[in-house]
């Protein structure tokens, strides 16, 4: 054997060995475990939907003994499912649309356009992002309560879309500037107008971050549950996820009925993952680098 082709074996050895070193196994064994952590819960919600209640009691963990589709049909038969359904849509789709133009047209003038005051702006919605919904409610609520706007999906979805937009806003900033400033030179030597240049031309090339603002914004409002409850008090008006919360009692457990509606709430939002996952990542690493 030559002395080249020692050195190359010694050299695919020594790859081989930092591949398979302490710390890279170290770091494959915390993912996995992060893995397993953040899946256990989807793991525990579908297998207790396929469970009797006294199947859970006896075995509240395992894999379902005599598996069962009965809970499924339990969750339309007691609740209102196609109502909330509708509601959650209706709502989600108007505050995540009017959210995303409002932010479009703010972060397209922050991120683009030279006036005095674009940074304290920027500033000013990252400190609104920190603000809990929580502490929002009661002010809200004295404020909602003489103008008529309790209980109806207009109250609702003003106060989604003012929850949103901050967000939305810094992550369209940060989209916004990785376009190339000679696109926008070009333009405006062929005589584009400012709103010209933001439908024809920023709106079409930053499709990852809509899909990835759609997706974010989607889930939480969604999932959210405590302003639902408050400001969405007839059964005939609750979203989704307020609905549900009807499954579950002070004095009755039926967590298998819980689960069985929790996992029909969170089909739609994975299915909306899967079908934007390819634009999500992309969309979420846009503005990390220029």
């Amino acid at each position: 054997m030559s002395t080249t082709q020692r050195q190359d074996r010694t050299s695919s050895r020594r790859r081989r060995l930092r591949v398979v070193s302490p710390g890279s196994l170290l770091r494959q064994a915390l993912l996995l475990a992060m893995a397993v952590v953040t899946m256990y819960p989807v793991y525990y919600m579908i297998v207790t939907s396929l469970k009797s209640n006294q199947d859970w009691l006896t075995n509240q963990f395992g894999i379902p003994l005599d598996p069962t589709l009965g809970n499924y049909a339990r969750v339309f038969q007691l609740g209102q499912i196609p109502t909330w359904f509708l509601n959650s849509v209706i709502v989600t789709g108007a505050s995540v649309a009017v959210a995303i133009v409002v932010a479009t047209l703010a972060a397209y003038a922050i991120a683009r356009l030279r006036f005095r005051g674009r940074t304290f702006l920027l500033r000013l919605m990252i400190a609104l992002m920190v603000i809990p919904p929580a502490v929002l409610i009661l002010p809200l609520f004295l404020t909602f309560q003489p103008l008529g706007l309790v209980n109806t999906y207009q109250g609702v979805v003003l106060i989604y879309c003012g929850l949103l937009i901050p967000m939305s806003i810094y992550m369209l900033v940060s989209f916004f500037r990785t376009l190339p400033v000679e696109i926008f030179e070009a333009a405006q030597l062929d005589g584009a107008s400012t709103m010209r240049i933001l439908w024809s031309i920023v709106v079409p090339l930053s499709g990852p971050g809509f899909v990835t603002l759609t997706v974010v914004n989607s889930l939480w409002v969604w999932n959210e549950l405590l302003i639902a409850l408050v400001f969405l008090q007839d059964d005939s008006k609750r979203t989704l996820m307020a609905g549900l919360t009807q499954f579950q009692g002070h004095y009755v457990l039926d967590e298998p009925l819980v689960m069985a509606g929790t996992f029909l709430a969170t089909l739609p939002m994975l299915l909306l993952f899967l079908a934007g996952q390819r634009y999500f990542i992309r969309g979420l690493v846009a503005g990390a680098v220029k």
